[in-house]
């Protein structure tokens, strides 16, 4: 009799995902923004119409050879508050929507990027982390992985008090700066009674890579959207994570993502290109979505943080 053994990585398939050409945010709006009521909402809603509206002719003119497939989602902050149940929210949000004309084809949890369907997605992603010495490193400071920063270069040299005495201040140094460095130091989670609470960068590296459709958990999917429930619940956490409002929408994943976003999330979105820019890629997932988008006559960067676009905008 003749005996093969194989290893069970060697046997994992990789689930593939529907893509539409360009996943668009259109807000991302904390618990806070909601309590200060329907006109707000409508008047943020407006706000984004005319971007959007630029943003799918820009769109359509640099691919004028394609039938642009365009989702829309709206991502809403349930983790670090739960102020509004989504009975309430949701006919809010589709009204101030339906006033101005702008579609909203999915809605996401931010909970949903901690963990969703039994997956921890934020650890998921924490154990990617490409965690690299840099020069000068002295073992003072804990990995990533036990302190919860990242940071996007070296940091001042962490010495004892008599040590100082002796050597000089050196200043934090980018990795491939442009002359000069613009540090930064990230914190990916806090603590507390031995709960982790993700932080906002965090949450919004996962939330990237879930539109990106490049999240894999053993090889299968960790998110697909769900119809809107016919009874809405009165806790979020009765919500799927991801809910299909228009039934006639285009795939929620997209080749490449663009976020309408207001100024005050500039320095969160810093934050999550160095994020990005560390995580290991599943090479097989990565490879794969290449090709579909190179048939499809759109190929794309090949780091993933050159498919992410951003309109950060402000009143004026």
């Amino acid at each position: 009799m003749d005996t093969s053994f194989h290893e069970v990585a060697a046997q994992r398939r990789t689930q593939d995902v529907a893509y539409s050409h360009l996943s668009v945010e259109l807000d991302h709006l904390y618990m806070e923004d909601f309590l200060l009521g329907r006109d707000h909402l409508r008047r943020r809603i407006a706000q984004i119409a005319p971007w959007y509206d630029t943003t799918v002719a820009s769109f359509q003119r640099r691919h004028a050879t394609l039938r642009p497939r365009i989702s829309t989602c709206f991502l809403v902050d349930d983790y670090f508050s739960d102020l509004i149940p989504p009975a309430e929210l949701v006919p809010q949000l589709q009204e101030a929507a339906a006033a101005e004309g702008v579609r909203i084809d999915y809605l996401a949890r931010e909970s949903g990027c901690a963990a969703a369907e039994g997956v921890e997605l934020a650890q998921l992603v924490a154990g990617r982390l490409v965690s690299v010495p840099t020069q000068g490193t002295n073992g003072s400071r804990p990995p990533t992985a036990e302190s919860g920063w990242l940071s996007n270069g070296q940091r001042s040299p962490s010495e004892p008090a008599e040590a100082l005495l002796l050597r000089e201040w050196q200043p934090p140094v980018e990795a491939e700066a442009r002359r000069h460095s613009i540090f930064l130091d990230i914190e990916l989670w806090d603590e507390s009674d031995g709960k982790r609470t993700w932080s906002c960068p965090m949450l919004a590296a996962v939330w990237q890579l879930l539109r990106l459709g490049l999240l894999r958990n053993q090889g299968r999917t960790v998110i697909q959207p769900r119809p809107l429930p016919d009874e809405l619940p009165g806790e979020w956490a009765g919500m799927p994570p991801v809910v299909q409002l228009n039934p006639k929408a285009t795939p929620f994943h997209g080749y490449r993502t663009l976020s309408l976003l207001e100024d005050r999330f500039l320095p969160i979105e810093h934050a999550v290109r160095v994020i990005l820019g560390q995580v290991a890629q599943d090479p097989e997932v990565m490879s794969r979505v290449e090709e579909r988008a190179e048939q499809e006559g759109m190929p794309v960067p090949t780091d993933v943080t050159g498919r992410i676009a951003y309109v950060f905008m402000t009143d004026f």
